[in-house]
């Protein structure tokens, strides 16, 4: 897969973690398990990225003597999901118009 294309799947698929609910780095590597692998390296490059982007926003709290930081999804984090999926509607109906010209 292109390394484009895959960063921004994992971007997205990040925002779509924390979607619902504010989420901190383990959570998010665990709801993301069962559709891809994350190392936690390359999650919280992302989310480092994600957050200088403005599509999060990150707070601290204590949780059992530590600091954990819970990331909250924003208004233009939402706008990128939206997008996202509109851009793939589109990359769908390529795909199908590709998929089509094999059975002929």
């Amino acid at each position: 897969m292109d390394a484009q294309l895959k960063k921004g799947v994992l971007d997205v698929c990040v925002l779509a973690a924390i979607k619902d609910e504010d989420s901190y780095g383990y959570k998010i590597i665990k709801d993301l398990k069962p559709i891809l692998e994350l190392s936690e390296s390359t999650l919280y490059t992302i989310l480092k990225r994600l957050e200088e982007s403005r599509m999060l926003v990150v707070r601290s709290t204590e949780f059992e003597g530590r600091l954990r930081k819970y990331y909250h999804i924003t208004p233009t984090g939402l706008q990128r999901l939206e997008d996202f999926k509109n851009e793939w509607k589109e990359l769908m109906d390529i795909y199908a118009f590709i998929d089509k010209e094999d059975y002929h």
